[in-house]
């Protein structure tokens, strides 16, 4: 509908947009300014980390986590500060002051949040950036650990690692500049999952800063808080900052192998007897395949850890899956950290040197992922379709699928145990990614996101369905989100919500509602309280 003129005077609106500017830049700047006042006021040494927009540090500071380049491109928004904490008491006072002076946090870890939520908000914003909290104290003996949300995976693993002798390890995956913090409060699985679980399984208690800026433990926040936190995304509920983890046991020597095979060498045949034991096979056996185009032809790697010695692992290939062919020639023996470097991914398979989990400067591209789950096999006809999606694309685009085994200790636990729902019944994970380096236009995006969409659309048939499931560590504002700056609907936050949790969704809600009724820890898809929809109710 067109405006009304008597209400409408094009020759009016450039003056009053100006005298409106000119308000709020006051109001704004004031408010920014008693905000600063505010913290200066409740933390002595919080002014040596904050980083104003005119802080000549607050570029490489912003961009140092941010891990998709699609969101460091300069059309953005950007925070209006960035506070790195070395102290809990630096934390309490950010939260109480941004409460008082309408301030949204983001709270980052590591940065990998593929929709960069941790990063980037479309309403004004503040960055809590932990990566000064990225210590990890390892007891070996009590096979226990503390770990700060900012250390990255790479960190956790290392330092179990160089506790324990390689004989103590933890269930996360093996990425190593993900963030603790974001991993473990997503649920979080890597190669041992079969054998032990999710990463979320293992957190025995952990320490965060509350709406009311109060430092609580598991004792003091109560079972109900300390269920959401371990895989109900933490952002919902407050800033988590350190984790106690149960530490479980590997042997001092572990099998992997990694085995190509093109589509002349029968890689669909392959890909289709294992999606029939990937879930079925011994526990102490993960078998992961990655699928992706080289040249003209689609090459399934089959990447694989076994917790055991090559002369067990043969045997066991046999009888679960004598096809792939497995020769004592393709296994390489190595200590489970060595076996993390070798696992995560092409680019630094080789090293022999574990020091690499430690660094958290790797190379950053642009990115987009998605995932489901599978609980039946997808067709063995079914993958030509998918093979030609990656057939229409350039040559240049890097695109892949991995599938990611479950059954094991996974369909053990109970679905409503933590919020992490997506246990028995499901085969394995299928997870989406593209990535497309150092190009961060529009149009580039554009193009890859549309590859990963038609990827997506075609599997619905053979995916989860009612609803089609998701996981939060790989974020997706693609199947649903809130309305940031408005009051948020819990029937709409459930039409994403339950694909990520499933009726855990509607516990999360509850525990939201008691310990943040006004929605102050909150993002495109943070947990609503059921507050804000009385009138629905």
């Amino acid at each position: 509908m067109k405006p009304h003129h008597s209400f409408f005077c094009p020759k009016i609106l450039p003056v009053t947009f100006i005298l409106l500017l000119s308000f709020f830049g006051e109001s704004l700047a004031e408010n920014h300014e008693n905000f600063l006042k505010c913290l200066s006021l409740q933390s002595d040494t919080i002014s040596k980390v904050i980083y104003t927009q005119n802080n000549s540090s607050y570029s490489s500071v912003l961009e140092s986590s941010i891990q998709n380049l699609v969101y460091s491109a300069p059309t953005k928004p950007k925070p209006l500060f960035i506070i790195t904490p070395f102290h809990v008491s630096e934390i309490q006072a950010t939260v109480k002051c941004s409460k008082k002076y309408g301030q949204q946090i983001r709270v980052r870890s590591g940065g990998h949040d593929h929709d960069a939520l941790s990063s980037v908000s479309y309403v004004p914003f503040i960055i809590v950036d932990l990566i000064n909290f990225s210590e990890v104290s390892v007891d070996a003996e009590e096979k226990t650990a503390w770990v700060q949300s900012g250390a990255t995976v790479g960190q956790l693993n290392y330092r179990i690692a160089e506790k324990s002798q390689n004989l103590l390890a933890f269930p996360v995956g093996t990425c190593p500049t993900v963030g603790v913090g974001g991993h473990l409060s997503g649920g979080g699985f890597g190669p041992l999952l079969r054998k032990y679980g999710g990463a979320a399984d293992h957190v025995v208690d952990a320490h965060m800063i509350d709406v009311k800026g109060r430092f609580l433990n598991r004792e003091s926040m109560g079972e109900d808080l300390f269920w959401a936190i371990r895989g109900g995304g933490g952002a919902s509920f407050g800033i988590i900052v350190s984790w106690k983890i149960n530490l479980v046991a590997v042997p001092s020597t572990v099998t992997v192998f990694a085995i190509p095979r093109t589509l002349e060498q029968n890689a669909t045949k392959l890909l289709n007897k294992w999606q029939y034991i990937a879930d079925r096979v011994h526990e102490d056996l993960f078998i992961s395949p990655i699928l992706f185009r080289m040249n003209s032809t689609m090459v399934s790697i089959f990447t694989s850890l076994f917790l055991g010695g090559i002369d067990r692992l043969l045997p066991l290939m046999q009888e679960s899956f004598p096809e792939l062919g497995l020769t004592k020639q393709d296994c390489k023996e190595m200590s489970f950290i060595e076996s993390v470097v070798y696992l995560d991914g092409f680019a630094i398979r080789e090293s022999a040197n574990v020091d690499v989990l430690l660094s958290r400067n790797f190379p950053k591209t642009s990115f987009k992922g998605k995932a489901d789950y599978l609980t039946e096999p997808i067709p063995e006809e079914a993958f030509q379709g998918i093979y030609d999606i990656f057939f229409e694309e350039d040559e240049k685009t890097i695109g892949l699928l991995q599938f990611f085994p479950s059954g094991g200790k996974m369909s053990e636990i109970s679905e409503s145990e933590i919020p992490y729902p997506h246990r028995a019944g499901n085969i394995y994970t299928l997870l989406y990614f593209v990535d497309w380096g150092q190009d961060t236009t529009n149009e580039a995006f554009q193009r890859h996101d549309n590859m990963i969409k038609k990827l997506f659309n075609y599997t619905t048939p053979y995916v989860t369905k009612n609803p089609r499931s998701a996981y939060i560590n790989y974020r997706d504002l693609d199947i649903g989100t809130n309305n940031n700056e408005g009051p948020i609907s819990v029937e709409e936050a459930s039409v994403w919500g339950k694909k990520y949790f499933k009726n855990n969704f509607y516990r999360l809600v509850h525990v939201k509602t008691m310990v943040d009724p006004d929605n102050f820890f909150r993002n495109e898809q943070s947990i609503p309280p059921f507050r804000l929809v009385k009138d629905e109710l």
